[in-house]
């Protein structure tokens, strides 16, 4: 056993572990047929036996290139050789919004959804690795938008488990090369009309030239130290909203003094939680300060119309509409 299998390994059995994943449940690995997400599945096919747990795939086909029927028709055939079963191929129609990888990506994890959901699986593995969770950390840092922007990929998020977090890509390709398998590769990965491409073979490569090596080692503990501020931030907020906010048939209405008691983090927090209740648009700074502006800088202001919602003072009370009819309780 080579360095990099053991390493390869050692994660998807730690993330095993980490899951909570009992004998017997079925786990799913998400594979492109990409080095990353082969050397998962290769690591799955082997340590899930040990675990008791039965291990098969889902391939999705994007249809973004000439051929991907046939690669993914070829990467399901490596899957099954692997031992993984069921190993299941959708095809999914990627749409226009938010540009190609938003769309690309919304497509795939609905598909991924609905395969976990068809076959009863108990968790679904995601081949990010240490350069993908740093890739991460840059494209949010350059929009601004916030600490929760910066903390990057979670390891378990709901079904979702990305055991390789701590794992650089050159593993994953040396494990390929040590298992004798071999990955294909994506010629969108190395198209820098896309940003991350762009942070992957321009800024990165820049930044350690300018600054020394270990930035993506860097940049992934960033993110864990933030995410486990935003984790005690969050429920902070979520405890809060529960305190100040009120559900109506199409509103939440918001008592301005007990509001402004709270700490500028748990405000904004409280705002933006709001907005995801009121099933709008991810809210940017701009707009959160505005609604915090109704509190701090209050004159009469008319009403604002922000994306998803309306929001108008009266008297002691903010209050946030929608056209749609909310379920009270959502939080």
């Amino acid at each position: 056993m080579t360095p990099a299998i053991a390493d390869v390994r050692r994660a998807v059995r730690e993330g095993f572990a980490a899951a909570g994943l009992q004998a017997g449940d079925l786990v799913l690995v998400a594979c492109s047929g990409g080095a990353d997400s082969l050397a998962l599945a290769a690591a799955t096919a082997f340590e899930a036996p040990r675990a008791e747990l039965k291990a098969g795939a889902v391939v999705i086909d994007h249809g973004m290139q000439p051929g991907s029927a046939q690669i993914a028709g070829e990467t399901a055939h490596k899957l099954q050789v692997l031992g993984l079963f069921p190993v299941e191929i959708r095809t999914v129609t990627v749409g226009t919004d938010g540009g190609p990888e938003a769309a690309a990506r919304t497509a795939r994890y609905e598909a991924i959804d609905a395969v976990a959901e068809q076959t009863g699986a108990n968790a679904v593995l995601l081949g990010h690795t240490l350069n993908d969770q740093s890739e991460t950390v840059l494209m949010g840092l350059a929009r601004g938008s916030g600490g929760r922007s910066l903390n990057g990929m979670a390891a378990v998020s709901g079904i979702y488990l990305r055991p390789l977090l701590g794992i650089t890509r050159e593993t994953t390709e040396n494990f390929c090369a040590d298992s004798g398998l071999e990955p294909w590769h994506d010629p969108m990965n190395k198209d820098v009309a896309y940003t991350r491409v762009r942070v992957r073979e321009n800024l990165l490569p820049a930044l350690e030239a300018e600054l020394g090596p270990g930035i993506a080692e860097a940049l992934a503990r960033t993110a864990d130290t933030l995410r486990e501020d935003e984790e005690v931030l969050a429920e902070l907020a979520l405890d809060a909203y529960k305190k100040v906010a009120k559900e109506k048939a199409t509103r939440i209405d918001i008592g301005v003094e007990e509001f402004k008691a709270l700490p500028l983090a748990i405000r904004h927090r409280l705002i933006a939680l709001a907005a995801v209740v009121l099933q709008a648009p991810m809210l940017a700074r701009v707009h959160i300060l505005a609604i915090d502006a109704l509190v701090d800088d209050w004159h009469g202001q008319k009403p604002l119309t922000l994306p998803g919602i309306r929001v108008e003072r009266t008297g002691e009370t903010i209050a946030l509409h929608t056209t749609k009819t909310l379920k009270t309780g959502a939080c």
